[in-house]
Formats: C-alpha cells, structure tokens, sequence
C-alpha cells in the first residue's frame, strides 16, 4: 500500500498518531488486567472458598444437645417423699459406617467443580479480552485506511478543481469528486462509530476501569501454526476446562448417590440421663436408633440416580459441541490463510498497480475522474477485505485457543 501512504499529506499523517497524552495498552497488559479485576474471576473465587467452607462444614462431627426439665414430686404413695425433681440428659448423635466418609467426598468433588468452574471462566473471559481487543485493533486499521482514501479524494477533488477552473474538465467532474469525498467522510464517520461500539465491549470484557484515552497497541498479523486437527481434537478431549468441568459434576453426581445411600443406614444416638429426686437418684445409659420403616430414601436416591445420567449425557453433548466448534474454528483459519495470501500475492498489488496507471492517465488527460475513482474504491474495498481476513485468522486463533484449554498469559506475557 505504497500508493496510498505516499499520498498522504503531512497533516494527515500528524493526525493518525497517538494524541498527546494517550495510554498506550498492549495485549499482555489488558489480560494481566482482568484476570486481577474482572469481577466474574472473582466471583469465581469466591465460589471456590465457599466449596471450601462446605468441605470444613462436611469434615464436622454433629454436636451434642442436652436437655433439662424441672418439677415437684407430690405424694401420693405412702413412704414417697415431697420435693424437687430435676432431669438432665445428654445426647450424642454417632455417625456410623460410610455417611461421614461419603458426606466429605461430596462436598470434596464440590470444591474441585468449582475450581475447574473457576478455570473454564477465566480461560473464557481472557479470551473475550483477546477478541474485543483485535476487533478494537481491526477498527483502528479500518478508520486508518478510510482516511487515507479520504486524503486522497481529496486531493482528486482539488487536482479536478483546478482543471475545472482552467477549461480542461467539465463541471460535472468537480460534481462527482465531492459526491465522492462526503461519501469517503461518511465512511470514517462511520467507522469512528464502530470503533467506539468496540472499544466499549473491550473495556466490558476486561471488567476494570480503564483510562478514557486509551489506545491500544499491537497488530493482527501473525505467524503461528496451530498443531494438526487430530492433534488438536487429542487436547480439546484432554484439557479442555469445559469437558474437564463436565466430567467433575459427573463425579459430584456418582458421589451424591453414595451419600444418599449412606444416608439409609440407621445413625444411632447415645443418649444418657440423670434423674433426681427427694429421695432416690437415678441414671440412664441408652441408645437411640431410628428404624427406616417407612422412608427408605427410594426418592433422593433415584434423584441423585437421575442426576449422574443427566450430567453422563451432559458430558458427551458437550464433547460433540467442542469437537464441532473446534473443526469450524480450524476450518475457519485455514479460509482466513488462503483469503489473506491471495490479497497480499495478487489482489492487492494488481489494484494498487491499477490505481497508479488511473491517476497517471487522468494527470496526462486521457482519462477522466470516474476511472481514478472506481480504482480507489478497488484499492479501499481490498484493504479493508484484507484487514478483515486479518482480524478473521486472529479471531480463529483465539477460538482454537479457547478450546485447547490455553492459557492466553503464557502467550503474550513480557
């Protein structure tokens, strides 16, 4: 695009860069950012120390209660004697058997679902960051090239003025160059507003306050190979957080039922009492066992049951739906290569040849003003073709990203 850089007036170059006073963000930056900030993170975290808080609760022992009552025993036997009576008792309930070992099991596969909950989000929400902030990116070039095919109509628009003026040209060209230069202003106004929706999604997926004159540093090429599709269908199975995530509530599901059918097995009560009366004490020793007669639990263990083949089939739906995004998704980038070495090996060399050979016949006067236009809006609608494969093979990437599990800190972190 020698063409269209060259042509810029210096005023115009001024203004494309950063304003005084600007905050420049890189990528690494704006992840290190919402992984401390993000408010889905912490709400994860926080879900992760209340899991750990029921695996506290689940590893207590149940507490003792007492009881006391107080009465008068009056006479009514000969040989009783008349006073106070007083009874206390102490109950210690006895967790038998598995109950206590698979209450703490349950309450364990809680905490590690709540951990890979924690993983899948942040891998989630970093990956958010990373598409709204080449979509930012993809903006930022955009505005670029419409201004500078701006800057060129423009100074069409005043070479056309001036052929006017003289007799060269009729009036009905000078008609259609500003036709043509309030429709390029339209398209940067445009585009600005486009910018501005991106930028307001990149500051919601970071979920931190960010400065308001913030610019964004990087770009949308790249030059990574993602692992062959078999390969990468291996580490979707593998680490996925999802899949991972999946398989842990099965767990929870396989663990709930092993404590529901603990929970038939009879839990006794020691129980031990003192009675004290005028003229003879007494004390008790005993045991309390409920018998599971009418309510053997036939209604949490089948839901419990029903559960574990909810999260199975859960487990293997969600298997296909990440196979499938990560096909599209590898499909998608290979589109994305191809479209983007066809623009840098032939379309867009061939329309900034044809633009030059329009401004040189309309300089010679063998061509007119509509020629030199239909070339410039070639050259601008393959630029802007090509940025947008550009942004299309990022947007790949991420998701392939996304869906092998990856950390995106590890890729950009300084």
């Amino acid at each position: 695009m020698a063409v269209a850089a060259t042509a810029l007036p210096a005023l115009l170059l001024f203004a494309l860069l950063p304003a005084a006073g600007q905050t420049k963000m890189s990528l690494a930056e704006a992840l290190e950012l919402a992984e401390r900030e993000n408010p889905a993170l912490k709400a994860a975290e926080a879900a992760i120390a209340g899991a750990a808080a029921g695996v506290v609760g689940a590893r207590a022992y149940p507490n003792p209660s007492t009881s006391s009552q107080t009465g008068r025993q009056m006479v009514r036997v000969p040989g009783n004697v008349t006073g106070l009576v007083q009874i206390l008792s102490f109950l210690q309930p006895l967790e038998l058997g598995p109950l206590r070992p698979t209450r703490i099991a349950l309450a364990e596969k809680g905490r590690e679902v709540a951990e890979t909950q924690r993983l899948a989000r942040r891998v989630a929400v970093l990956s958010q960051v990373r598409r709204t902030f080449f979509e930012v990116l993809r903006r930022d070039g955009e505005i670029e090239i419409l201004t500078e095919n701006l800057a060129l109509v423009e100074a069409l628009r005043k070479r056309v003025a001036v052929r006017v003026e003289v007799g060269e040209a009729a009036r009905l060209e000078l008609v259609r160059a500003d036709a043509e230069v309030a429709s390029a202003r339209a398209q940067v106004n445009a585009a600005r507003i486009r910018r501005v929706a991106a930028l307001a999604a990149f500051r919601a997926a970071v979920g931190a306050p960010l400065p308001e004159t913030v610019s964004l540093a990087g770009g949308l090429e790249s030059s990574v190979k993602p692992p062959a599709l078999a390969e990468l269908e291996k580490q979707v199975v593998e680490e996925h957080p999802a899949l991972r995530l999946a398989r842990g509530e099965k767990e929870r599901a396989r663990s709930r039922i092993a404590f529901e059918k603990a929970q038939r097995i009879p839990q006794p009560v020691l129980r031990t009492d003192y009675e004290r009366y005028p003229d003879v004490p007494n004390f008790r020793v005993g045991i309390d066992i409920p018998l599971p007669l009418w309510n053997r639990r036939e209604g949490p263990i089948a839901e419990a049951e029903a559960a574990y083949r909810e999260a199975e089939a859960n487990e293997q739906l969600r298997r296909v739906e990440l196979l499938a995004a990560l096909e599209g998704a590898y499909r998608r980038l290979e589109e994305a290569e191809e479209q983007i070495r066809a623009y840098e090996k032939g379309v867009l060399p061939e329309a900034e040849a044809a633009l030059r050979a329009a401004q040189t016949a309309f300089q010679l006067g063998e061509r007119g003003i509509l020629e030199v236009l239909d070339a410039q809006r070639l050259l601008r609608s393959a630029r802007i073709e090509y940025l947008n494969a550009q942004f299309d093979r990022q947007a790949a990437l991420v998701d392939l990203d996304e869906l092998r599990g990856v950390d995106p800190l590890t890729l950009y972190r300084r």
